[in-house]
């Protein structure tokens, strides 16, 4: 049996869903399509106050995608301190920070030739 290929647009939509499902905060989606040398299609990067709700998030996002879509992260890092979980599903590329970690590391300024647009909350 061969596993179904699900579209870019619907695992990013799938993502937002277990975000939003634990209350993630200042979610931002960046296109870095139009970039040479970049290791994925998009980045997702949302915040958490706590290394509590940075880990539930992480398993939010983790539990509805494998629900909905039957897909799980190739590589996860960062789960034990829960300041910055990186989730990697080859296209699409998650960041969930505490809010500082985030501020002090800045990504989207570092890819600051994406495409950025932010996400408000259904």
């Amino acid at each position: 049996m061969t596993k179904k290929q699900v579209s870019a647009d619907d695992l990013i939509a799938v993502i937002f869903q277990g975000i939003e499902e634990v209350k993630g905060e200042n979610i931002q989606l960046l296109d870095l399509r139009d970039i040479e040398n970049t290791v994925c299609d998009y980045f997702i990067i949302c915040s958490g106050n706590s290394n509590t709700q940075v880990k539930a998030i992480s398993g939010s996002i983790q539990k509805t995608v494998s629900k909905q879509i039957k897909d799980k992260p190739w590589h996860i890092e960062g789960e034990n301190n829960a300041e910055w979980v990186l989730m990697d599903y080859v296209h699409v590329v998650v960041h969930v920070f505490q809010k500082q970690i985030r501020d002090f590391y800045d990504l989207e300024s570092l890819w600051g030739d994406a495409k950025i647009t932010e996400i408000k909350p259904a």
